[in-house]
């Protein structure tokens, strides 16, 4: 069997009293997109906050069970270290109120980097990765928020990438980008997977079906915490769902 990138076994986690995801066990391959779909409030981001220990930040959070990264736990590592390893991009834009150049540049820097000439080479680096070069070349001293705003999201991705993460995950990434950006993001996404492993939350699902190889389906049980449904290749559970509560969702019928 191939290790999986990311895992969790029998995972649930409390905010106080209340459980928010119940006993979740998945295991995501490497080099491929997985998406992670769901009913509003049914603990989608907060299954994806989980890999780089977003909750962490959040009071009275307990977790129980396991989320591994290369088969190691999440929560014997030093958090720096394991969000550098895997990255986020959030819903809505959020670019540092510095220059395009620097907004790439703050994780090396974070990190150590001081060498100009080698930063500019990152910042390069980063941002052809994601399409942005070409169109900001001339322009690096320029704030970051003058971009519009399908750049700033390629903007952030483009930041995520400078610190050579091994992970991307991407919380409803296009959820505030027009058609058009939405696209140059999806195309982005496949582009990126063959050097990263790629989780993205979405409410989109013909954006699911669209750009991931595996797909996840959460939903609220009866004591109103997310369960895992159904997990498997994206093309098998959207056109041969195992359980029939995957196909009224994705038909429609109910969420």
């Amino acid at each position: 069997m191939e290790l999986a990138k990311l895992e969790t076994r029998n995972y649930s986690l409390y905010y106080g009293h209340f459980r928010a995801l119940a006993d979740i066990s998945i295991r995501i391959l490497p080099n491929q997109i997985t998406a992670i779909i769901g009913p509003s409030g049914c603990g989608k981001s907060t299954l994806l906050r989980t890999f780089n220990r977003m909750n962490d930040l959040i009071p009275n959070v307990t977790v129980e069970g396991e989320a591994l990264l290369d088969g190691k736990s999440l929560f014997d590592m030093e958090v720096v270290e394991l969000r550098r390893r895997i990255g986020m991009v959030f819903q809505r834009p959020n670019p540092f109120p510095k220059s395009i150049f620097d907004n790439v540049a703050y994780g090396p820097r974070v990190h150590g980097m001081r060498n100009r000439a080698r930063l500019a080479e990152i910042v390069e680096q980063s941002l052809q990765a994601v399409g942005l070069w070409d169109e900001v070349r001339d322009s690096l001293d320029k704030s970051a928020l003058s971009l519009s705003v399908g750049q700033q999201q390629r903007l952030c991705i483009a930041r995520a990438l400078a610190v050579w993460p091994e992970v991307i995950l991407m919380d409803e990434p296009c959820s505030a980008l027009d058609p058009i950006a939405t696209l140059r993001i999806e195309e982005l996404m496949q582009a990126l997977k063959k050097d990263y492993t790629i989780v993205v939350v979405t409410h989109n699902m013909q954006q699911a079906a669209r750009v991931s190889d595996y797909t996840a389906f959460l939903m609220m049980g009866e004591d109103r915490s997310g369960r895992l449904i159904e997990y498997g290749p994206t093309g098998q559970l959207f056109t041969r769902p195992r359980d029939r509560r995957t196909e009224d969702y994705i038909t429609g019928r109910f969420g």
